[in-house]
Order: structure tokens, then sequence, then C-alpha cells
């Protein structure tokens, strides 16, 4: 028998203030077999010590405080450069243009079907 190491679950983390969708995404991101962490807002995870290095963000962009694009600048100032998706309802041109210079993948709400976690396994790849 060879002695593999196994490589840990990519990390997927969720920043979402709303509850249902946080937690439905929490859970079939981790029925997929990710690592999830979920987050009601961007300032308890740049809180945070150690930011995760690994894995894919998912950031709404309407999040109290400050925008799912502004939180994720922070992130990016502060050293963290995993890629990332943003979900929102109908983007405006102006939110499409800041995500697309930002090389951020925009899935919009309602989130259905397979564009999602699609997502995800482009980012992660």
């Amino acid at each position: 028998m060879q002695n593999r190491a196994v490589s840990p679950p990519d990390l997927i983390v969720v920043i979402d203030d709303d509850v249902a969708v946080r937690n439905s995404l929490k859970f079939s991101l981790e029925v997929e077999g990710f690592e999830v962490h979920a987050y009601a807002e961007a300032g308890t995870l740049l809180d945070e010590a150690e930011l995760p290095r690994r894995g894919c963000l998912i950031i709404d962009y309407n999040l109290p405080g400050m925008n799912g694009l502004a939180a994720l600048d922070t992130l990016r100032r502060r050293g963290v450069a995993m890629p990332a998706i943003l979900i929102t309802s109908h983007p405006s041109l102006a939110v499409r243009a800041r995500a697309a210079a930002a090389g951020v993948a925009i899935v919009e709400k309602p989130l259905l079907g397979s564009a999602l976690l699609d997502a995800v396994h482009d980012a992660i790849i």
C-alpha cells in the first residue's frame, strides 16, 4: 500500500448577510466536498488575525457596512489573492465594470441551476 498525502478540501469563504442564502450556500458547497467558512458581514472576516490564502471567495455585493467589491479591495490590499465571485441581483453597468476591472466573476441572484458551482470550479482550477 502506498502512503499518499491527502490534500485538504478546497476552502470556500462565503460572505452574505442573508442567513438563508448563507446557510444554503454553506450546505450545498459542503455537500460538494468543499470546506466552507461563512460570514454575515465582511468586517467579521477582516477582523480575523489570519486571513485565508487558498480557495475561493463568494461575496454578496449588498453587505452591511461595505459592499462586496469594497470588501474584496480591502482583502486584496491585505494580501488575499484568492479568486472571487460576486453574487448580486441586477448588477448595474458600473458594478459590472468594477467587477471586470477587478477580475471578479458575477453570478446573478437568484442562484438557480449550477451557475455558481460552475463558477467556483472555474475559479479554483
